[in-house]
This record gives C-alpha cells, structure tokens and sequence, in this order.
C-alpha cells in the first residue's frame, strides 16, 4: 500500500510534519516526547481555535476515587448524557490539553457533558495506573451523577487509541463488578492488543502519520516494561476470556493504521457475543484523523457520526 492511496488533505497534514522537521517521537525520551507533542497541540489551537462550548471546569474526582484530575465541559444546564472521555497518547503522553478541542468538539456536536481523565502514564506510573484511575473516574461520575448535572443512565466511555484502550477495559472492568452500568462505549482507532502482531502492523509500520511500528514498542516498554505486559487483558483488552454482556459500541478504525486490524479483530468480537456494534472504517485516513479538525474534513465527519449513533443509543 501507499502514501498516494490517502486523502490529499491527510497527505497534506503529513507532508507538513516532514517539512516542519518534527522527529519520531518513539526517537525522543517520554519528557521530550510530552514537550513536543503538547507544543503541536498548543500550535494547532493558534490556527484552529477551539470551539465554545457553554463552561469548562477543572477539578478532579476525589480521594475515593484515585483524586484524578477532571476537565468536565457541558454543552448545556439540563441533564443529560455524559461521557467519560480518556485521551490518547499510548499510555505515555498526551493530556486533557492535547485533547481539549476533540473534548468539546464531543460536547457540542454531541450535545453532552464530557468528563476529560488526567489519567496517570508510564513509565513514572507504569500499568495497571491508567487502568485504575480510568475505571475510577467513570465510577465517580456515575456516583456523582446528581453534582454533576448528568443521567447515569447514560453514561459513556470513550477515548482515542490509548483512551479507547481504557475505555475498553473500564466497560469490561464495570461488567465484571457491577458498580455501576454504562450505556455506550466509543471506540476510537483502540489499542486492542499490546502484541503488536496484525498484519495491519506490518502494511502501515512507517510513513502513515505519527504512529508507526516502532512507536507502539516504544509505548509498550514505557507502559507495560516489554512485552510479557501485553498478555494481561487490561493491557489487551481484545485477550480477555469473554466479552459478553458489553454495552453497544461504535468502533472507529482508520484504513492506513497499524491498529486498524485489532480494532476490527474487536468490533468483530463484541459482535460475535451478541453486542450491538457499529463499526466504520474511514477511507484515507490514518491514526490520528480523529483529532485533525479543521485540517481534515473527515475528522469533522466522524464527530458527526459519532453523535448521530448515540441518538441512536438514548431510544
């Protein structure tokens, strides 16, 4: 497959990033990496401003529940739905402020209140923190539900990548306690398995994007400490034992990604145990499109989808 098989405009995204000199991040430390990639976020606001949305409040989930720092952004003062959103960044880097302009792009395309995890990343924190500060945050937003302006009811959880890894895990984590029922799970282009074994990993192993073959062993090693981690279902979701009794789930995978296959190898799964999924494969893109709005339209596209299905979800 090649580079010419994309969309132009995500051709152009990655033409930019070769001109611009900006190294691999799997060649950098996890502090230079941190740097650079909350500096590209910090740049991209200045060209595309992040969109309103009605308030935006920092606090964090409490000494009950892990204290994880929160950024909740709402689109409107009636209850409604909520999702619990955890970024991407392969457990190592990223942000609520790398991720600030997908967030309220959810909120206000989605008409819903986000709750935005400041999850801890290895390799300081190394897994299972992500996991359990995750699952926490959804707890503590189910149980505050009422502070929080939001129906439990419909309670989400939804990432990108790493963010849909933990999302993942936090819906097969509150199946197997019953602490508390989520309604949907967003899955966007999701870590599913740490092995790093699909084909999907060899077609797209370099020159698709940010992500690359390397970089996902690079994340591996920082969060999990190699690859004997990887065989732990939290860590690999897409090994678990089963996956019955999972709520719907709307799985997102780009066709020119090293994770595309394990996204589908899941949506596959859930579906084969009776869950009721929607699953689009978005045509010339790549890891990372998701979050490329206002440079791609396909980003824009899939937010659209996204709160169209969870119209679905709430009848």
């Amino acid at each position: 497959m090649s580079i010419e098989e994309l969309d132009p405009q995500v051709q152009l995204v990655i033409q930019k990033t070769i001109d611009a000199g900006i190294p691999k991040v799997h060649t950098l430390d996890p502090t230079e990496a941190r740097k650079l990639i909350e500096n590209l976020a910090e740049a991209r606001k200045e060209t595309y401003p992040p969109p309103e949305v009605l308030s935006v409040e920092d606090t964090a989930t409490g000494a009950d529940y892990g204290r994880v720092p929160v950024r909740i952004y709402r689109a409107s003062d009636e209850v409604g739905p909520v999702m619990v959103f955890y970024h991407g960044g392969g457990h190592v880097f990223g942000s609520i402020n790398t991720h600030d302009t997908m967030a309220r792009f959810l909120c206000r395309t989605c008409g819903i209140t986000v709750v935005s995890a400041e999850y801890r990343m290895g390799p300081e924190d190394p897994f299972p923190s992500a996991v359990e500060d995750a699952y926490q945050t959804a707890r503590w937003a189910a149980n505050h539900a009422s502070d929080l302006k939001v129906d439990p009811a419909r309670l989400v959880v939804g990432g990108d990548s790493a963010g849909g890894n933990l999302a993942a895990v936090t819906a097969l984590m509150a199946r197997d306690t019953g602490a508390f029922p989520i309604a949907a799970q967003l899955l966007v282009y999701p870590v599913t398995d740490y092995r790093g074994s699909t084909a999907s990993h060899r077609s797209f192993a370099e020159g698709y994007g940010i992500l690359e073959a390397e970089t996902m062993v690079w994340f591996r090693d920082h969060y999990l400490g190699g690859m004997e981690g990887a065989s732990d279902w939290r860590a690999s979701p897409l090994l678990v034992e089963s996956v019955a009794g999972l709520p719907p789930a709307f799985v997102l995978t780009a066709s020119h990604d090293v994770l595309r296959d394990e996204g589908i190898a899941y949506a596959d799964r859930l579906r084969e145990a009776g869950a009721t999924v929607k699953h689009v494969d978005y045509p010339g893109m790549i890891h990372g499109f998701f979050g490329y709005l206002g440079l791609v339209d396909m980003a824009e596209r899939a937010h659209k989808d996204v709160a169209e299905w969870l119209q679905t979800i709430w009848v």
